[in-house]
C-alpha cells in the first residue's frame, strides 16, 4: 500500500495498516555484522481501543558493570552459540527476561535496521538487530532479575513531537545534548530511541 498523507498516523491506531507498512519496509544491514558480536531485541506491538498501537518496553534493573543498567530498553540480549540466528536470540531473551514464549503467541511483522554499538563497550562493538512482532493480547509478564519493570508506551505519545525533550550526557566528560522522551518519569533515549524513530518513520 502506498504511504500517502491520507493514511499518515492512521497506522498508529490500525494494526493491519501497521503490519502492511512494516512488511514493505527494507531495513539496512551492517556489512560487518558477521564479524562482530551479535545481539537482538524484540519490539512487541499491541492495539488497544483507547491508546491505539503501543510498544512494550522494559526498564533494566540497576546492575554494576552493565552499560545499560537502569535504561529503558526492549527485551533482548547477546546471541548465544546455541541460537540458530538473531531471531532465535530475540525470542529466547524475551522468554528469559519477561517470562513468555513469544513464538507461540506473537506474529513476526518484520525487522528494523541493524544498529552498531560503540567500540568502547567492555566486550567491544556489537551489532543489534531489532525484530518487530504483533501481539493479539497483552500477555501476562513475569520479569526476571534483569528487569525492574515493564511498561506499554503508546506510539501516539512518541509520534507527538511536543513530547520530545533534550537531555545532557557526558560519557567522556564532554557534555552532549541528545533527544529523549519522558514517559511517566521514565527516560527513553539512546539506542532504544533510534529504533523507535525508525519504527515511527515506517508507520508515519
Amino acid at each position: 500500500m502506498p504511504h500517502t498523507a491520507s493514511n499518515a498516523r492512521q497506522a498508529l491506531r490500525d494494526m493491519a495498516l501497521a503490519e502492511q507498512l512494516l512488511d514493505a519496509h527494507r531495513p539496512r544491514r551492517k556489512l560487518m555484522r558477521r564479524m562482530w558480536a551479535r545481539s537482538a531485541v524484540a519490539l512487541f506491538l499491541h492495539h488497544c481501543p483507547d491508546e491505539g498501537v503501543s510498544v512494550l518496553m522494559i526498564r533494566r534493573a540497576d546492575r554494576e558493570g552493565d552499560p545499560w543498567s537502569g535504561h529503558m530498553a526492549f527485551p533482548g540480549g547477546r546471541k548465544d552459540k546455541a541460537d540458530r540466528n538473531t531471531l532465535a536470540t530475540a525470542l529466547r531473551e524475551t522468554e528469559e527476561e519477561v517470562g513468555f514464549q513469544a513464538g507461540g503467541v506473537a506474529r513476526l511483522l518484520g525487522r528494523l535496521s541493524d544498529i552498531a554499538t560503540h567500540a568502547r563497550l567492555r566486550h567491544g562493538p556489537m551489532v543489534i538487530t531489532p525484530y518487530v512482532f504483533s501481539l493479539p493480547d497483552r500477555v501476562p509478564l513475569q520479569p526476571n532479575h534483569e528487569v525492574a519493570e515493564t511498561v506499554w508506551i503508546p506510539l501516539a505519545f512518541l509520534a507527538d513531537r511536543a513530547n520530545r525533550e533534550k537531555m545532557r550526557w557526558a560519557p567522556n566528560g564532554v557534555p552532549l545534548e541528545l533527544p529523549c522522551y519522558l514517559f511517566g518519569g521514565r527516560r527513553i533515549w539512546g539506542l532504544s530511541l533510534m529504533m523507535l524513530d525508525e519504527l515511527l518513520e515506517v508507520l508515519l
